[in-house]
């Protein structure tokens, strides 16, 4: 399908370009004129969010701007007038689900001729993806990025209104829209976005050309929002960013994330929670703030992605394995009962068997809570791409399994260590099956099936660890 006028189509060059220039914060810009406010009167929406916490969040301010739309929010596409699929570009495989999940999903316009389709999020912000989109999911009708989600009242609007279809894709910087109104998904635990985009371009990397460059939030709207979320009796939030390390930078912010962390610490939020941190930029005042704060939770996601110097060097990772191992040792030692979770990526173009041998090495060092491991995926547009993938795909395989068994062993060892022990679990809610037994989780994020009674969602409550597994935990409440 052809280039229509009015479309702006993603452009991988421009996203990747990086000025100096002030990032404009827009605190007005969001608006919904009187044509629209009907809009979703009568109609239901169904959104379907993939990857990362960061597109959790952005799910959340477009279901705020659906409803107030006056769209009504439904559990299954079946009942939908809209069906929107936000979606995650760090892996072909979440790619290939999406496109998977689009095709399936064409049937229901036999029923509902009416029926509008929208693709949104990293994926939209990829050429070869939207280009996949025009040649062969032609049932599409609504394709916008990250960059526009504010946009979402009048490009719905013109899909609706014209019957044609509505790209919206802008390939810039960004800048960050504080006026956007947000339904939160969860009643106890809130997101919260500290800063957006990602300067660092590890080369295997899609999200510094899908997310734009870093650019923070000020302090006191972060810092404002938390003090509403606290009001409405939020017990926790995590404060999100690509690289939240990297806060206040472009700000000139004295201290940055170390000294936001502390005032966000000082509110009196039950728990704080912030991911994910870059080894690069982890200082040592953010290291001794955690340290300082029983509000401020003792577990960190802490990707190393390989134990091979050359490999991290070829990933563009900015730190050697000896840096990481001092980081990692330094805050065993300063963070009080510290559980960790690391990224680990097998197979990356010339990964040799020494070097593999040298991941399950920093794996038996660090001794994960819990590590999330993949099998290298190219991503088109990003250096690593470029590079020959001569791993056998076989090979591959039989690393990723022999890391995933080192990685599962460490993993029910560390809950070994909490077997009789007696700990404070955030309740999330019941089980389905049996409303005796609930969820929840520690302070170091372990997932916790428990029995109790009389709680709620939010309770924090003393649990007794009973029995364990590799990745949660069972137990019955502790009365006080």
């Amino acid at each position: 399908m052809r280039k229509q006028p009015g479309w702006a189509l993603p452009n991988l060059k421009e996203a990747q370009k990086r000025t100096k220039n002030e990032v404009l914060i827009e605190k007005s810009i969001f608006q919904i004129s009187p044509e629209m406010k009907q809009l979703g009167v009568g109609r239901n929406y169904y959104l379907r969010t993939y990857g990362c916490q960061a597109n959790e969040r952005d799910g959340e301010t477009i279901a705020g701007i659906l409803e107030a739309l006056q769209f009504t929010q439904v559990d299954t596409p079946e009942q939908a007038d809209f069906i929107l699929l936000n979606t995650c570009a760090v892996r072909k495989n979440a790619e290939d689900k999406v496109l998977g999940e689009l095709g399936s999903l064409k049937r229901l316009r036999k029923n509902n001729p009416d029926l509008l389709f929208g693709m949104c999020g990293c994926m939209a912000q990829e050429e070869e993806i939207v280009n996949t989109l025009l040649e062969k999911y032609p049932h599409v009708d609504l394709i916008f990025g990250t960059h526009n989600i504010h946009r979402l009242p009048e490009l719905l609007y013109q899909a609706m209104m014209s019957r044609e279809k509505t790209i919206e894709v802008f390939s810039k910087e960004g800048e960050i829209i504080e006026n956007l109104p947000v339904k939160r998904f969860g009643s106890h635990k809130a997101w919260v976005n500290i800063m957006y985009g990602c300067d660092k371009f590890c080369t295997y990397c899609i999200v510094p050309y899908t997310r734009g460059k870093e650019r923070s939030r000020s302090m006191e709207d972060i810092l404002d929002e938390i003090r509403s979320l606290k009001q409405e009796n939020y017990k926790e939030v995590t404060l999100l960013g690509q690289n939240v390390n990297s806060y206040g930078k472009d700000l000139q912010l004295e201290g940055g994330f170390a000294r936001l962390l502390e005032e966000v610490a000082k509110i009196g939020m039950e728990r704080i929670r912030f991911t994910t941190s870059h080894p690069w930029d982890f200082t040592d005042e953010m290291v001794d703030i955690i340290a300082k704060y029983d509000n401020i939770m003792p577990f960190i996601h802490l990707p190393v992605q390989s134990g091979d110097n050359d490999i991290l060097k070829t990933m563009g990772r900015r730190y050697t394995i000896e840096e990481y191992k001092q980081l990692f040792d330094k805050i065993n030692q300063k963070v009080k009962n510290c559980a960790f979770s690391t990224d680990i990526i097998v197979g990356f173009p010339n990964e040799t068997e020494e070097q593999f041998q040298r991941t399950l090495d920093i794996v038996d060092y660090c001794q994960y809570d819990n590590a999330f491991t993949f099998i290298y995926s190219p991503r088109e547009g990003t250096p690593a791409a470029r590079m020959e993938d001569n791993v056998p795909f076989e090979v591959k395989q039989e690393r990723l399994a022999r890391l995933n068994e080192k990685a599962n062993y460490y993993a029910h060892l560390k809950n070994e260590n909490y077997r009789g022990k007696i700990v404070k679990v955030i309740v999330d809610g019941p089980s389905k099956k049996n409303k005796d037994v609930f969820s929840g989780y520690t302070e170091t994020n372990k997932l916790v099936n428990f029995t109790a009674q009389d709680v709620v969602a939010g309770d924090i409550i003393m649990v007794e660890i009973t029995d364990v597994k590799t990745w949660s935990l069972n137990g019955i409440q502790v009365k006080k």
